[in-house]
């Protein structure tokens, strides 16, 4: 209750030309009287059959929306008609909401009580695993926008009903042993190219269209490429400046981020200067966020060196930096002009930082193509030796994966989220042990691990399924055993997250192996979760 059915089943019905019931009204209209007087005179057993009579009639129905009382998941055969006849949307509220919406409304039997919360503390520890067990698609209700919510149902419905390979398309070449690939990030006016190719970095100059251009880099990458670089854009006319930050992800701060800002405002940089982010993903999510900000938004470029940052966190628009209560927890989302990725840059790469890199490419497979998984299964050998034709298309597949996902939901109304597979968890572990202790792939590895643990915990998938993804994790060189932070350290961390509502901790979850939901879990799973983090 409160959760915004009838207004939200209106807009939906609306948008999809469709005709809006609400179950409650059906059964006042059929009695001629109201809820509360039906409670009041028969009682809520006499009520709950009505409600089952209507629910029963309406499911056998088509063209339309329909809105039910929030207890109908209580009546197992309306559980079955719901879940059998049509597709169930979840509308997740916290208490804190429903109790601020439904404070004035007197037409609310069950909350005709003193102590309200606790009433909805109680219904919603009893009624919220039955919305999971019928929910085809869940969205959280916190934000108020009726619009954006619609919009992020009809993205939810789309991936949830559709074949992933009608929504992900396959890799457009035909040649999976090309050592190139030319890809696009399709949003509108914002769209922008991603080029993966041996000897990428020599093509640069053409994807940088202002005269004036600054590099941000760090002490390791500087040495190793900034040169070339540079002199492929002054070659061609390029006023080149240079900024250099310290190399690592404690350096992801408010101070590394000021460098960039001195040096542009000591530069007189203008509204047509470029950033070039020539590094991994800290350069690139640190430059990112000052093109963002700076004079309110500049042209930047990505030009990513390390495998996690090619198929990761250069695509996208997601910026930022860290604080030391939250990972990535200060940015924006601004997109990139276009993305560079230079196969030949991950032969300096160490093995560690080329096995974190490994990690957000397995979430690929998991979360959307599980053929892509089954390649990665038989191909995790070439892809540790530096095999330039398998990195070519594992980064290309990632990079696909990733901007259609992007297309689809670009500032993570719901959607996107599963990009996020394993993160929740990983976050706890950078934030705890302090960041650069475990690389970032190192945690999402291990991360995903533990979510896919959780996932078998719930039923979504087997044990088999949870197996495999170990063993994947552990052939690309990760950890799949999780650091002893105590569990209260672990729920403490893990309420830092973006992706939590209403004190809630969201996860990412299988639902089978192939597909991904955003879901909160009872606290005895998760707990469960955690002790056993040894897997």
């Amino acid at each position: 209750m409160g959760s915004g059915k009838t207004t939200i089943g209106r807009a939906l019905a609306k948008k999809l030309n469709m005709r809006f019931v609400d179950s409650d009204h059906e059964v006042e209209a059929r009695t001629g009287v109201s809820i509360p007087v039906i409670f009041d005179i028969e009682g809520e057993t006499s009520f709950r059959q009505r409600e089952a009579d209507v629910i029963r009639d309406l499911t056998s129905q088509q063209g339309i929306v329909l809105a039910t009382g929030g207890g109908a998941v209580l009546n197992e055969q309306n559980r079955h008609y719901l879940r059998t006849r049509g597709t169930v949307i979840y509308l997740r509220a916290s208490v804190a909401h429903i109790l601020q919406r439904t404070s004035h409304d007197k037409n609310r039997p069950l909350l005709r009580t003193v102590d309200p919360r606790k009433v909805l503390e109680e219904l919603s520890a009893q009624r919220d695993p039955l919305y999971h067990q019928v929910a085809h698609v869940i969205v959280e209700t916190g934000k108020p926008n009726v619009a954006h919510l619609i919009q992020t149902i009809l993205v939810q419905l789309a991936w949830s009903l559709a074949p992933a390979s009608q929504l992900i398309p396959p890799m457009p070449t035909q040649n999976p042993l090309s050592s190139s690939h030319l890809l696009k990030v399709a949003l509108a006016e914002r769209s922008y190219p991603i080029l993966i190719a041996v000897d990428a970095l020599k093509q640069i100059a053409r994807y940088v269209y202002s005269n004036r251009v600054m590099i941000v880099t760090n002490t390791t990458v500087e040495k190793l490429y900034l040169q070339g670089v540079r002199s492929s854009l002054e070659t061609v006319g390029k006023n080149v400046e240079v900024v250099v930050l310290p190399d690592g992800e404690a350096y992801k701060t408010m101070e590394s981020l000021s460098l960039i800002y001195d040096a542009l405002l000591k530069t007189k940089c203008d509204r047509k200067t470029t950033l070039l982010a020539l590094g991994g993903g800290v350069v690139g999510d640190i430059t990112g966020f000052a093109a963002a900000s700076y004079m309110r938004g500049i042209p930047f470029v990505q030009v990513p060196t390390t495998l996690l940052a090619q198929v990761d966190s250069s695509v996208g628009g997601k910026t930022g930096i860290n604080h030391p209560l939250g990972k990535n927890m200060i940015g924006a989302f601004y997109q990139p002009q276009a993305v560079v990725a230079d196969i030949k840059t991950l032969a300096t790469l160490p093995q560690r930082e080329l096995s974190a890199g490994l990690a957000e490419i397995i979430k690929y497979g998991a979360i959307i193509d599980t053929e892509f998984l089954s390649w990665l299964e038989q191909n995790i050998g070439a892809l540790r030796a530096q095999d330039q034709a398998a990195l070519a298309y594992a980064i290309g597949r990632s990079c696909e994966i990733k901007a259609e996902v992007v297309r689809l939901d670009e500032r993570e109304g719901g959607l996107r989220a599963i990009l996020n597979f394993g993160h929740t968890f990983a976050h706890a572990i950078e934030s705890a042990l302090g960041y650069g202790v475990w690389l970032h792939g190192e945690a999402v590895g291990c991360g995903m691990v533990m979510a896919a643990d959780l996932s078998h915990r719930l039923g979504y998938i087997s044990a088999e399924d949870v197996t495999r993804i170990r063993n994947l994790v552990v052939a690309a060189g990760l950890p799949v055993r999780a650091p002893d932070l105590g569990l209260s350290a672990w729920l403490e961390w893990m309420q830092v997250d973006k992706k939590n509502e209403g004190g809630q901790i969201k996860f990412i979850l299988l639902k089978p192996l192939g597909r991904a939901v955003v879901e909160s879990v009872p606290a005895q799973l998760l707990e469960a979760t955690l002790v056993g983090r040894v897997y």
